[in-house]
């Protein structure tokens, strides 16, 4: 889906009401609706990211994503006809989880290949995209302070005493 005409249209818009101000108020709206090129785009992909929200509440068992391809948001169906999404494994109940509580998007901008590799984890383990998100974020945030994942490589701990 190209947005371009829906930014386009809106600077004609805006160009077309400020002509009855004179030139000045034309010419600024002319360099106002050049600036705010990035800010309109953001919020359509913001509006198209919580229809496809509200779209994927009513279909139950799959879901509709918003994919960019460049500066071109393109939407995705996946679910029980494409790959399985399950729910997360589960979790202790000492776990300090909030899935209870509301949740909030987040705009997430990360090179194709990571994005790649990231989407096939995902489908290794059965997951949607987001869940394993999700899932990755809950582990990092549950490290101790100051250990990482990188911190982590089997073989490669020491215990015991040293005097």
């Amino acid at each position: 889906m190209d947005l371009t005409p829906y930014v386009e249209q809106l600077r004609a818009d805006l160009t077309d009401a400020a002509a009855a101000g004179g030139d000045a108020l034309s010419d600024a709206a002319q360099r106002l609706s050049t600036a705010l090129d990035a800010a309109v785009r953001l919020a359509l992909l913001e509006a198209l990211s919580d229809a496809a929200a509200e779209i994927t509440v009513e279909l139950g068992d799959r879901a509709v994503e918003v994919r960019l391809q460049g500066r071109n948001p393109h939407f995705a169906v996946t679910g029980p006809s494409s790959v399985p999404l399950v729910a997360s494994p589960a979790r202790d109940e000492g776990d300090d989880s909030d899935d209870d509580a509301p949740t909030a998007r987040i705009t997430l901008r990360i090179g194709d290949g990571l994005k790649s590799r990231a989407e096939q984890a995902a489908t290794q383990t059965r997951q949607s995209l987001n869940t394993w998100l999700v899932d990755a974020i809950r582990e990092a945030v549950a490290q101790p302070s100051g250990a990482s994942r990188r911190d982590r490589r089997p073989g490669q701990q020491l215990s015991g005493w040293v005097r």
